[in-house]
């Protein structure tokens, strides 16, 4: 293959035409409409984000299938559909009349390849592999996401309104060439974030509640990964991992504040008087929770204490045990065919206020998700059985889920009592979309070691 030519194009007020109307064609759409392209697609059906693009005048959709015709007067064309036959037509016409064609999924039928793109604001990063390996460039895109942060964005517009004024000047063209580089030198950028921190000092009291998973890294939302990187200080439960709290810098303060069952740990007013007292500090402060913060966590109580003493905050939420469960698992919560509810409960309640909050869940149709079941499944069992819910119900116990220790349990509630208790953090599912879980976890019964 010959190498390719890197250049970013100027789509602005011109025709570009995608054929197909699913997911894909309107990523690409997306794409287009974010340069200033006037978009058309073509297609006998599209996403409800097409048609509603269209019915706002975003773009023009054609319902049909397409016509040669449609290449008329386009500057580049995309084809976005299930028909090879049909991307092999749309790009030996382009070719005929010289459009720029992308097939997608197909490099031998493409005049250019869709970059994975680092967007700073006027600053793009773009990374092609010929079309040999997507994967590997949407890695090498996360990793240069990190290197390249969200300030580089601003900076680069800096840059540019004083090139600008630069060259309005009399200044000698070496003049203007010595301060342009050092206006774009690693110390010029640490300078400018200074300025810009120093600028927001006045702003900044503020507390950031930020659901840190289950563990892995990967799953944190890019909005969690930012504000975590620019930490000053961070309260963090107990069950926050290691990789997780790896991306603070190591400037930072690391408080762990964690609640342990059966050990001496810190006080909620404790808590409450650390997250006042940090942010009346100017300091930007993180209160790190596994999960959701919003979810079975102490954020309720802790929001109160923030507003009375008047402290701004922003929750930013996270993975939460019961989803990141299930994607282990590979079972769907929600079912229409036998689970049309979805019931969060915690096991770790004052004595009896868990068995009393199962005497109002359904008795089937529903998918109950217990957090915190403790190590007394002997307990729970007899609760659920209480409860009016059948010993032939399905039971999924997943242990440390997304971590590398994972563990997964499949099992009934006539067998519950006889499950060993898993490593904490675990939870507890039970209803019929248990008995979906992947293949590879076998089933515990009673009587089995």
């Amino acid at each position: 293959m010959d190498e390719l030519f890197p250049i970013f194009l100027k789509l602005a007020g011109r025709r570009c035409l995608i054929v197909g109307g699913g997911l894909v064609a309107e990523a690409k759409m997306r794409s287009l409409l974010r340069c200033g392209a006037e978009v058309r697609v073509v297609a006998p059906q599209a996403t409800p984000g097409i048609r509603e693009d269209a019915r706002s005048g975003r773009i023009v959709w054609d319902e049909r299938r397409f016509s040669p015709s449609d290449l008329a007067g386009v500057s580049l064309v995309i084809a976005a559909t299930n028909s090879p036959e049909l991307h092999e037509e749309i790009f030996r016409r382009s070719e005929q009349t010289g459009i720029l064609c992308n097939a997608v999924d197909q490099p031998e039928r493409c005049d250019f390849y869709y970059p994975a793109v680092v967007r700073r604001g006027a600053l793009q990063l773009a990374i092609s592999t010929s079309g040999h390996s997507p994967f590997l460039a949407q890695r090498l895109r996360r990793q240069l996401e990190e290197q390249f942060g969200p300030d580089y964005g601003p900076w680069v517009e800096e840059i540019g309104r004083q090139r600008r004024e630069l060259f309005d000047s009399n200044i000698s063209p070496e003049g203007r060439r010595a301060i342009l580089k050092e206006l774009s030198s690693e110390r010029a950028f640490a300078e400018f974030q200074a300025r810009q921190n120093s600028a927001k000092q006045d702003n900044r009291r503020k507390v950031y509640f930020v659901g840190a998973g289950l563990g892995d890294p990967d799953l944190l939302t890019r909005k969690a990964w930012n504000v975590l990187r620019s930490a000053d200080v961070v309260l963090h439960d107990a069950l926050v991992s290691a990789q997780v709290l790896s991306i603070v810098p190591p400037a930072a303060i690391l408080c762990s504040v964690g609640k342990r069952c059966g050990a001496k740990s810190i006080t909620q007013e404790e808590i409450h008087a650390l997250l006042v007292g940090y942010a009346s500090t100017a300091k930007t402060v993180v209160r790190l929770q596994g999960g959701d913060p919003l979810i079975f966590g102490r954020a309720g109580e802790e929001i109160s204490a923030l507003r009375e003493a008047g402290v701004d905050f922003e929750v930013i939420p996270g993975v939460t045990a019961a989803s990141a469960a299930a994607a282990s698992a590979q079972i769907a919560l929600t079912d229409r065919r036998v689970a049309s509810q979805l019931i969060f409960l915690s096991a770790h309640r004052r004595e009896g206020e868990f068995e009393r909050d199962l005497k109002s869940v359904p008795r089937t149709g529903a998918t109950l998700v217990i957090y915190m079941p403790g190590s007394d499944y002997k307990r729970l069992a007899h609760a659920l059985r209480d409860a009016g819910i059948s010993e032939e119900t399905p039971c999924l116990i997943v242990s440390q889920a997304s971590a590398p220790q994972e563990s997964i349990c499949r099992t009934d509630l006539a067998s519950l009592a006889s499950v060993p208790a898993p490593p904490a953090p675990a939870l507890l599912v039970v209803g019929a979309v248990a008995a979906t879980a992947k293949a590879e976890v076998p089933p515990v019964t009673m009587g089995a070691s």
